[in-house]
């Protein structure tokens, strides 16, 4: 089982950036795939955004309403969309693969597999 996450970078205040997460080594169809990110000196958040496996999606609060995911099955591959970042966006940025029940749950402890990281500077 393989995560792995890409597309952070430096940005502006205001700006959007695109991340994506390739997963590899199981049956992308069966499983949801989360969004975290831990600022620097702080803990990790909560899920941010959740791709379900039924193609529907979810993100809560701090990121709601800036924040989208979506998934390509064929390409086995999860979209985070970031739009009107600001400074407190700044973090590394997980994304986790989890069963389907995680959708409910929204508990960290239930995903499996974590990918490396990405991060993501909002700075002027």
């Amino acid at each position: 089982v393989q995560l792995q996450a890409s597309g952070g970078g430096s940005v502006q205040p205001g700006g959007s950036l695109r991340l994506s997460c390739v997963t590899s080594g199981f049956i992308f169809e069966d499983y949801a795939i989360g969004w975290f990110r831990q600022a620097p000196g702080k803990e990790r958040e909560r899920v941010l955004c959740i791709s379900s496996n039924d193609d529907s999606s979810w993100c809560g609060d701090p990121v709601k309403g800036r924040f989208t995911t979506s998934r390509d099955v064929a390409k086995s591959t999860v979209f985070l969309q970031m739009n009107s970042l600001n400074a407190a966006d700044t973090a590394v940025y997980y994304c986790a693969r989890g069963p389907p029940a995680v959708v409910v749950t929204g508990r960290a402890s239930d995903f499996d597999s974590w990918g490396q990281g990405t991060l993501v500077t909002v700075s002027s």
